[in-house]
């Protein structure tokens, strides 16, 4: 006779159901310690945690997972009382009450000696069932009781924040948590980092936190990549701003009790209140002492500018944190009361997201670049009107003359790292605007391992003049000089300079701008507006 035939059904159900209970994240908590034996009909349980089930009795995998729950649900409730247990039962839609039980005594050995252990079990088992579900809505598992691995310190620091703390929960649904020893010593990882452009945090799993630690480092990462601390940096200096970032967001978070700060992460009680560029500007002050002090990371920034395992799935990054934080800020303050004042108006200042680069260019055109004012007069008469056809009266006319004309110079670097993509369409905005104040041509200097002074150039015919000469080095203080000493250029004429940041340190002496790349950074501090390219 083969084994298969030789199985018994009903002791399969029975190992089944014993399986299927202590996978159960509500009752894997009590652990119960199952025998096959017992007086009751059914089965019965002590309050120090023995169940004995009866030996002969049988069922189907369903009814003994019901008749198990129920036994340990006494253990949980502390009570010998059938009527609570029923009541609670029935929303559980665990199993299947069998139609022969009848509600007895079930219990054996009288009260717990221990009721506080088991009352804290059982808290730990809803609380754990509470995040299964979670992870069953969003399709991490399949149901609350198939088998998964272990769940790690940060696995569970980050379910927290989703089933508990509402300002971060949808921040921490949508954002992954990539824990790979290898990849951590790779980029010399301490103990996180984060990517906003792919909403990854990670994290060094040798770090040796507690959860309460982990909460606090994944709450750190995950404002920083909401508030766009990376996108914010603009000319500072990259590690000293990530610095300052990180001591207004460990002081936020001391301040809201969110976990358990790590020690010798970066948090001063007198910066309380002040933004990370208020911060910023304190600690620029003294570059070699908090050019040492340590993010997360380590000795680098746990800003990453980019993504280390691709970009995200997220269409509309900015889209995402924006809505994540608001919605977040609505839920808490309406359930948890109030948050610290310089956290809030950072979310708010979401709803009214930063201009563009183009609509900033624009700006930057209207200030300083002034439209030409036209004016009437009757040496060239309009046409009359139909109405009075023997009154004439003036046109509009504009200046005759180049130089009452508005004008703008233009340091345009040509070199072989320039994206030709990124220059035609900074060209393209540039001629657009230009024409929209009535320029009708821009001084003209490009740039490589020397400049190349090409004059006046109208400006829709700028992008058919350049052409990317790759010369090496790129070299943009000539031209600056040379249209700041050009006798045909006005002194009040503004200089718009185009570079991919890979450029020598620029001293200019009017007013200027810069315009480079999304990511790119300029090697010394500007002091114009740098307007960057997506």
């Amino acid at each position: 006779m083969s084994r298969r035939a030789r199985a018994d059904p009903a002791a399969e159900a029975f190992a089944a159901a014993d399986r299927r209970v202590h996978n159960h994240p509500l009752f894997a908590a009590l652990g119960g310690y199952l025998r096959r034996q017992s007086e009751h009909a059914w089965a019965d349980i002590s309050l120090d945690g023995t169940l004995l089930a009866h030996p002969q009795r049988k069922a189907s995998e369903d009814e003994w997972a019901w008749v198990f729950a129920h036994c340990l649900l006494h253990l949980g409730f502390g009570t010998d009382s059938c009527d609570d247990v029923l009541d609670f039962q029935p929303a559980l839609k665990f199993g299947s009450r069998p139609s022969s039980w009848e509600p007895g005594t079930c219990v054996r050995g009288g009260a717990s000696k221990d009721p506080e252990k088991w009352a804290q079990r059982f808290a730990a088992g809803l609380s754990n069932a509470a995040v299964a579900a979670i992870d069953v809505a969003g399709g991490a598992r399949s149901s609350l009781t198939d088998s998964r691995p272990a769940r790690t310190e940060w696995d569970l620091a980050l379910g927290w924040f989703v089933s508990s703390y509402p300002l971060l929960g949808a921040l921490a649904s949508a954002m992954t948590v990539v824990a790979d020893a290898e990849l951590a010593r790779g980029w010399d990882i301490a103990i996180a980092a984060v990517s906003t452009a792919s909403a990854e945090i990670y994290v060094n799993p040798l770090a040796g936190l507690s959860r309460q630690e982990w909460r606090f480092v994944l709450a750190h990462e995950m404002l920083h990549a909401a508030l766009r601390h990376c996108d914010r940096v603009g000319g500072r200096d990259p590690h000293l701003w990530n610095v300052a970032a990180d001591f207004v967001v460990n002081g936020w978070l001391v301040e809201m009790g969110v976990g358990a700060a790590p020690e010798g992460v970066l948090h001063d009680p007198s910066l309380r209140g002040l933004s990370a560029e208020s911060v910023y500007d304190r600690i620029a002050v003294d570059l070699r002492r908090y050019r040492k002090l340590l993010t997360l990371r380590g000795r680098q920034g746990d800003l990453l500018g980019e993504p280390l395992r691709g970009p995200a799935d997220i269409t509309d990054l900015d889209e995402f944190y924006r809505r994540a934080l608001l919605t977040g800020l609505s839920y808490h303050t309406s359930s948890r009361g109030l948050l610290p004042a310089g956290l809030v108006e950072e979310i708010r200042a979401l709803e009214h997201p930063p201009l563009s680069w183009d609509a900033q260019l624009a700006r930057w055109f209207e200030e300083f670049v002034p439209a030409l004012e036209k004016r009437r007069t009757y040496a060239r008469a309009s046409r009359r009107q139909a109405s009075t056809p023997d009154i004439p009266r003036p046109g509009w006319v504009r200046p005759e003359t180049l130089s009452s004309r508005p004008t703008f110079g233009v340091v345009l670097d040509t070199s072989g790292s320039m994206d030709p993509k990124l220059l035609g369409k900074a060209l393209g905005a540039i001629a657009s605007y230009a024409a929209a104040r009535d320029v009708p041509a821009a001084r003209v200097v490009f740039c490589d391992a020397m400049a190349y002074d090409a004059g006046y150039v109208p400006v829709e015919d700028i992008a058919g003049r350049v052409r990317v000469r790759g010369r090496g080095g790129t070299v943009l203080q000539p031209g600056i000089d040379l249209l700041e000493r050009a006798p045909d250029f006005p002194s009040s004429g503004p200089i718009l300079v185009i570079t991919d940041g890979a450029c020598d340190v620029l001293r200019v002496r009017r007013e200027h701008a810069f315009l480079i790349p999304a990511g790119a950074h300029l090697p010394f501090r500007a002091r114009g507006p740098v307007f960057r390219m997506s």
